[in-house]
């Protein structure tokens, strides 16, 4: 029980690989560009990255919460995934270089000419920013070890104690993940287009990492499972894993249609001009996949009972969501920044270089734990047959 992930040097020299190929496409990106289409792909990896480990750690606070027995074996899973949070914030504070090639509002002089923009600068301004990027990843890192070392913590002790205080812990990282990540989403997404405003965007991304973080899980999971590491997988859990992505799949659906539907019906100019570049200009050819990929496509498939327990159907559902929630992001970022659609090298080995990251830390924090958490209450209840 006490068995951890063994990484072979094989996948270590892969993901190096993949690591150096996103660095070269950066480097390329600051050469031949004027740097802000390297900027864009950099917060949107970034960010990309950044949100799926948030979204696996909320799930994981949801089944402290809820007291879930049948998810209790693969709870390491998300808490290794919680570890990219010290390597995102790094990569967030190189973010600061890029600064004022992404956001119109840090420029001095284009904000003293600009009414709206004034309005906001109490709120948008680089001291403000900076502090409240401080202050997010603090809370998320400092929330996210106490967790994984009370976790720790009950695998040699055992008891209810370090049950409650899981459970305590993570109730207070609900709370202060739903206000940081908003607020955090307003301050590097939503204020690219800093004269358009929308009540539903942040639901939405809140909505997005859920959602693309536990089909990550949901993932890593089945690989493990292939490798040997979690035996006692069933297609009840598959199942239980694929309701997640279902059910969540419906609820990111619904946001991305009311926020459309609510913006097209009132034709307000302040807002529209949000919608004209992605669904009338060059972007339009990934309006409606953005959609297709996040919603249709999942909310269907895993309709059929086959697919939903099948660990091969799932890999490639996810497969679909990690290429889905690229293009939601993409589709975010690039019209307010760079304002011309290409996916080129840049583009594809930057991701490249961001997944090689995100593989390797979180395969180097499953190989430092026991996978299968030891003396939890409810360990019984999600290793037997029947949960």
């Amino acid at each position: 029980m006490d068995k951890k992930v063994q990484l072979s040097g094989k996948f270590k020299i892969a993901m190096i690989v993949l690591i150096v190929v996103g660095l070269i496409s950066v480097a390329i990106g600051f050469i031949t560009e004027d740097g802000e289409r390297a900027w864009a792909n950099l917060l949107l990896n970034n960010y990309y990255f950044l949100s799926i480990a948030l979204g696996a750690t909320f799930w994981l606070a949801i089944q402290a919460v809820t007291q879930s027995g049948w998810s209790i074996a693969y709870i390491r899973v998300p808490q290794a995934m919680s570890n990219y949070f010290i390597v995102s914030m790094v990569l967030f504070a190189i973010m600061f270089l890029g600064v004022h090639d992404l956001y119109h509002w840090s420029h001095a002089d284009v904000v003293a000419a600009d009414p709206i923009l004034q309005h906001k600068a109490p709120y948008l301004n680089v001291p403000f920013f900076t502090i409240r990027y401080v202050v997010f990843f603090a809370l998320w890192i400092l929330l996210a070890l106490r967790i994984k070392k009370l976790s720790l913590q009950e695998d040699k002790i055992g008891g209810l104690d370090f049950f409650n205080k899981i459970e305590m812990t993570s109730k207070i990282f609900i709370f202060v993940f739903a206000v940081s990540f908003s607020l955090f989403t307003i301050d590097w997404l939503m204020s690219l287009d800093a004269h358009w405003y929308s009540t539903i965007y942040v639901v939405k991304k809140f909505i997005m990492a859920f959602f693309h973080g536990a089909s990550v899980i949901t993932a890593i999971v089945i690989i493990l499972y292939k490798l040997g590491y979690f035996p006692m997988l069933t297609k009840k859990h598959l199942h239980d894993f694929s309701r997640y992505i279902w059910a969540l799949s419906l609820i990111w659906g619904y946001m991305w249609l009311s926020q459309y539907l609510l913006i097209w019906y009132a034709n307000i100019p302040e807002e529209t001009v949000y919608y004209i570049p992605r669904e009338m200009g060059e972007y339009k050819s990934l309006f409606y996949t953005e959609l297709l990929m996040n919603w249709t496509f999942p909310f269907f498939f895993l309709m059929w009972n086959r697919i939903a327990k099948s660990a091969n159907w799932l890999l490639f559902t996810v497969a679909v969501l990690i290429v889905g929630q690229w293009v939601e992001l993409y589709m975010s970022i690039m019209p307010g920044t760079i304002h011309t659609h290409g996916i080129g090298i840049i583009e594809i080995g930057t991701f490249i270089g961001s997944l090689g990251l995100f593989a390797l830390v979180v395969g180097i924090s499953l190989s430092k734990i026991p996978i299968i958490p030891q003396k939890h209450p409810y360990l019984s209840e999600s290793t037997t047959e029947e949960h």
